[in-house]
């Protein structure tokens, strides 16, 4: 009994999590320059039961929080507006290196889902030995973030030819193409950040 009431509690806490309650009840706290044991006098809640609140220790019942926004002045929905932009994409390791995922000469796995709204745009890039040039320029300019993982990236870039070893990073934002290729006999792979489109 005491382990399913756990796991609900987890679960909860979880589905709470992106509301940052706690954040929110200590920020508005310091706004109103209130210690603990002001508001405390003021909510009659304990000021160790507002303290777990403010950490995230406690999960709040409608009721307390109730009580403290009549205090602060705010509606309940101040506590659980829906994040404007929240995103969090996960790629695993087995992902990125399985074998076998088709003929394509270069294989690019998206690292995050692009929808209305993103900023940035991440990829796993993987160019073969020897592989042609890849050439790209976005309307506007490119602005690109490399990160050489697995062998060596030739990039030419304004006129400018270098060539990044593993562990090497280049930061690109020109409105000049950018061209690159796998350098030597084995495969590159890179991390590549872009700026959404319209950025």
């Amino acid at each position: 009994m005491a382990k399913g009431g756990s796991k609900t509690g987890s679960k909860t806490k979880w589905s709470l999590e992106p509301y940052g309650i706690g954040v929110k009840l200590r920020l508005l706290r310091t706004q109103k320059k209130l210690t603990l044991a002001r508001l405390s006098g003021e909510t009659g809640l304990s000021t160790a039961l507002l303290s777990k609140l403010e950490t995230d220790r406690m999960i709040p019942t409608l009721a307390t929080l109730a009580t403290i926004s009549r205090v602060y002045g705010v509606g309940l929905g101040y506590f659980f507006t829906e994040p404007a932009r929240h995103a969090l994409s996960i790629t695993r390791r087995a992902h990125l290196e399985a074998d076998g995922r088709g003929p394509e000469q270069i294989r690019t796995t998206p690292l995050n889902v692009v929808q209305q709204g993103t900023r940035l745009i991440a990829q796993m890039i993987e160019l073969p030995p020897g592989g042609a040039a890849v050439g790209f320029v976005d309307a506007g300019g490119t602005t690109a973030l490399l990160y050489v993982l697995e062998g060596s990236l030739e990039v030419d870039a304004g006129g400018v030819h270098e060539t990044l070893n593993p562990g090497d990073c280049a930061y690109v934002e020109s409105e000049m193409e950018l061209a690159w290729s796998a350098g030597g006999k084995q495969r590159c792979r890179v991390l590549a950040v872009f700026a959404a489109p319209g950025l």
